[in-house]
């Protein structure tokens, strides 16, 4: 993802991987190892969850062309997709492309990582974890923004201030969609050594071992979404069981050429 653009608001420059278009979102068709090859911009991890707020949020719709690469973070849509027959390859979703990423480039002294988000004493929890499996300090600082905490407010200033000190060549951001990505816009052309830019959710409470991933088939099978419910359904049965369904309807209109961008923007293709 080389180009002027790797920081700052200008729209980046895509890499050439055959796209799939599901509502207003370009979905690149790339595998886990195609992404652990990649060194510098910012991508994004897409779900059904994201699906929705791109309908709905036009501040976050309109960062979209920031970011290079977009994958299939979701079984459920990776399912989708082929359901409606604009299949990808595989599903590439971040909690699963960190710890690969950490062990790709645990000899490589030129990588190095900020990790921030989650609760207080989360991220140096997982980096703690993330160091001793990787033999070295691959992650050199940690922040936990506190909730009040926004992407215009005097707190960014602070934050890269901490990420540029740290010298850190990656900056993995765990702080919910979409407000890690516009943390991610608005840090982009205050950092100094930053390269490669990851919003991933909840992977720093999955490697901290706040958080627990459900089995590998339960994934597979596309039921994460249910495993969450039932083990915190206070939390999560709103967004799961009212919110994500109406992306299925929406991808019926899709299919049926009655979709339109609420934003009325027009497809590229």
């Amino acid at each position: 993802m080389a180009g002027e653009d790797a920081r700052g608001s200008t729209p980046a420059t895509r890499h050439t991987f055959r796209r799939v278009r599901i509502l207003n979102v370009e979905v690149d068709d790339l595998t886990m190892d195609d992404l652990l090859e990649i060194r510098q911009g910012t991508f994004m991890t897409l779900h059904a969850d994201m699906l929705l707020k791109l309908q709905q949020d036009r501040e976050f719709h309109d960062m979209m062309p920031m970011f290079q690469v977009v994958t299939c973070d979701s079984q459920v849509l990776y399912f989708l997709l082929k359901l409606i027959r604009r299949p990808v390859r595989t599903r590439v979703s971040g909690s699963d492309y960190f710890p690969r990423f950490c062990e790709r480039y645990r000899d490589d002294p030129s990588v190095t990582i900020f990790m921030c988000g989650a609760g207080p004493g989360i991220a140096e929890l997982a980096a703690a974890k993330v160091n001793a499996r990787a033999g070295r300090d691959i992650v050199v600082g940690t922040a936990s923004p506190p909730f009040e905490a926004t992407p215009d407010g005097p707190y960014v200033d602070e934050l890269a201030a901490q990420i540029n000190a740290s010298g850190a060549t990656v900056l993995m951001m765990g702080m919910g969609t979409p407000r890690q990505e516009r943390f991610i816009v608005a840090l982009r052309d205050r950092l100094t050594t930053v390269q490669l830019y990851m919003p991933l959710g909840g992977t720093i409470d999955y490697e901290a071992g706040a958080a627990k991933r459900p089995p590998a088939w339960v994934t597979n099978a596309g039921l994460e979404w249910a495993s969450r419910v039932l083990h915190d359904p206070r939390r999560r049965w709103h967004r799961y069981l009212v919110d994500d369904p109406k992306v299925l309807f929406l991808v019926a209109k899709d299919v049926l050429g009655r979709y339109r961008d609420p934003f009325g923007v027009p497809r590229s293709s």
